[in-house]
Formats: structure tokens, C-alpha cells, sequence
């Protein structure tokens, strides 16, 4: 497949010099859906407002379709589509006026413009509230509106930074369905930001892990995945077992199968092959210690602990800085149902 992005050693320093990121490089293939998988305050926000000429680079270099982000900004706009956390659409126009007024920011002849309209209302299923103001919308009608709009003028790639925010389960089970639509059918590729586990997984062919404005990891889920091992055995000992724990870690650790052990929260986790195998020798080595087992859980690994493994800390306990949080309180506050 072709490159339509590509980035090498992409850094943003501000003035307060405050580096959100340094040294990115990568890639994405045209047809496939990227995702920056990372906290809020990664760098995944600043990374695709240069891919999408709203912020100048400090340095290095990035293109799509083959067009310079900082030398050819006019050039790289009419390829790209850009749906941001903060939704763009106007509450006191309807549906059907805010993508007319998206239509006349691209000069689209009215003929093409009232087709592509009428197209894109079908596709997001808003036909039947086109004409009704979009402060009478929910938060989820309101995010498809804001897909729609940045479809008008069928862009070949299209960026969306954190498409889910504040959606429930259901509203985010929507959005992916669109967003693997425009894969699959329209044959677009998505470059979407997350801090979503689950969103990332589902939908990503490629993921980056980015942490601290650099890149730690990048591949498919299930690569990524098998790197760390392919299952855990989640582990609790007795406090009571005292320095038998330290002999029992030791004996589980030398087990044919184990990868290693880690440690975070009280909890242990082996790394194995298989844990079906695994488990019945884990539990003998235990007791040969002295040991005893208080809770044990076999699963799958998942992306969760793929960021775990890459940057040493859980991305569900991160949190973002000022500018994230205010963004993602507006987001939260528009999305009302």
C-alpha cells in the first residue's frame, strides 16, 4: 500500500518552552485507520494540529498525499478533513445550514454542494432532523453532524481527535460504525487520537503508543500484543506468607512458559505462553514456598497492558493539563442529551 502521511522527527517546543512533542516519526498507509493511543497531554492533539497545518512545526518534517505540511499548506488543506474535540458545529443553525455553511468555506458549486448535502445527511442518518436546529440535537446526532462536516469535500484523509469524548457506550458504538464505514466503503483514511483502550483495538489497524510527546511503540493491536506475551496470570499472595514470597517469585519466575513477572498495586502478573499451562505450576511453586495464593485470574493481553509494558505506567491513571480539561469540560458540557 502507499504512504499518504508521512512524518520524520516531527517536534513542537512553545514559547514557554514546554517541548508536547519531539522527535515523532512515522507512518500511514493509504485506506487504513492510524490511531495515537495516549493520555491527555501526550502530544497527540499538538501532533495532528501540525499534520493538519493548524500549528507550525519547530522542526523536522511531515507530508500527506505527497504535500509539504509547512511549505505547502494550501495544498495538503483540500486532502484533509479535520474533526477536532471541540465540536464546530453552530447551535442556532440546523443541520442541513451547517453543512451549507462548510460547503461555501470549500467554494463547492451549489449543484455538487445541495447533492453532497443531501449524501452526507443519509450517511450520518440526520435526514429526518436536517431542518431542525442543532441545539435540539443530542450529543450524539451533534458529533455526526460534526463528521459530516468535515466530509464535504470528500477529503482523502480525515483527521479526528478524540471522536468519542463523552459519548456513552451505545453513541460511541455509532461513531465506530461510521468511521469503519468511510474505511471500508469510501475507501478514506482516518487518523483518530484516543485514550480509549477498547476504541483503539477495535478500530485501528496501526497503533502509536505516545507518552510525554514521544512515540514508544508502534505496530498492529495483535503485534503489539504478542511482543509482551500472549496471556497473564493476574496474582494476589497472602500478606501473611511473609519471606516465602520473595522464594515463590523466584521458583515462578524459572517456570518454563513464564516471560517474567511484574508488580504494580499489590498485584503480580506473570507474563506467560499459555495459561492454562502456566497455572497448575504457578500454584505448585507457590506452595513449595509456603505460600498462598488469595486471588489468581488468567486473561488475554490487551492494549492496556501494552502501554503498561512500553511506558511503565497505566493510562487510565493519567491525567492531562489545563488546556485538556477545559477542553474536554466544553466537549462534556455540549454533548448533553
Amino acid at each position: 500500500m502507499r504512504q499518504i502521511i508521512e512524518v520524520q522527527k516531527l517536534s513542537k517546543t512553545f514559547a514557554n518552552r514546554v517541548c508536547a512533542v519531539k522527535d515523532v516519526s512515522f507512518h500511514v498507509e493509504e485506506g487504513e485507520i492510524f490511531g495515537f493511543l495516549g493520555p491527555n497531554g501526550a502530544g497527540k492533539s499538538t501532533t495532528i494540529m501540525m499534520l493538519t497545518t493548524l500549528l507550525a512545526p519547530t522542526a523536522g518534517r511531515a507530508e500527506i498525499a505527497g504535500f509539504d505540511v509547512r511549505t505547502q499548506a494550501g495544498k495538503v488543506r483540500p486532502n484533509i478533513g479535520y474533526i477536532s474535540q471541540d465540536l464546530a458545529v453552530d447551535d442556532h443553525l440546523t443541520g442541513r445550514q451547517n453543512l451549507w455553511l462548510q460547503a461555501g468555506f470549500h467554494h463547492m458549486p451549489k449543484k455538487k454542494a445541495t447533492e453532497r448535502i443531501k449524501d452526507l445527511l443519509d450517511l450520518v442518518d440526520l435526514t429526518a432532523r436536517a431542518d431542525d436546529a442543532v441545539e435540539t440535537y443530542s450529543g450524539g446526532m451533534r458529533k455526526r453532524l460534526d463528521i459530516a462536516s468535515g466530509l464535504i469535500h470528500q477529503p482523502r484523509v480525515l483527521f479526528l481527535d478524540e471522536p468519542t469524548l463523552g459519548l456513552d457506550i451505545q453513541t460511541r458504538r455509532q461513531i465506530w460504525a461510521y468511521i469503519t464505514y468511510l474505511r471500508t466503503k469510501k475507501k478514506m483514511t482516518l487518523f483518530l487520537t484516543t485514550h480509549y483502550m477498547e476504541e483503539a483495538d477495535f478500530l485501528c489497524d496501526r497503533v502509536a503508543i505516545i507518552d510525554n510527546g514521544t512515540i514508544k511503540a508502534v505496530g498492529c493491536p495483535d503485534d503489539l500484543k504478542n511482543q509482551i506475551g500472549n496471556e497473564m496470570v493476574r496474582m494476589r499472595f497472602d500478606e501473611s506468607d511473609g519471606d516465602g514470597l520473595a522464594d515463590a517469585l523466584r521458583r515462578i519466575g524459572e517456570l518454563e512458559g513464564v516471560d517474567r513477572i511484574e508488580k504494580s498495586n499489590g498485584q503480580y502478573t506473570a507474563v506467560v505462553k499459555s495459561s492454562a499451562a502456566a497455572i497448575p505450576s504457578i500454584c505448585r511453586s507457590s506452595l513449595s514456598s509456603g505460600v498462598r495464593i488469595s486471588f489468581m485470574a488468567a486473561e488475554k493481553t490487551s492494549l492496556a497492558d501494552v502501554y503498561m509494558a512500553f511506558t511503565g505506567k497505566a493510562l487510565r491513571n493519567e491525567t492531562g493539563g489545563t488546556t485538556d480539561a477545559l477542553r474536554a469540560r466544553r466537549a462534556l458540557a455540549r454533548m448533553r442529551a
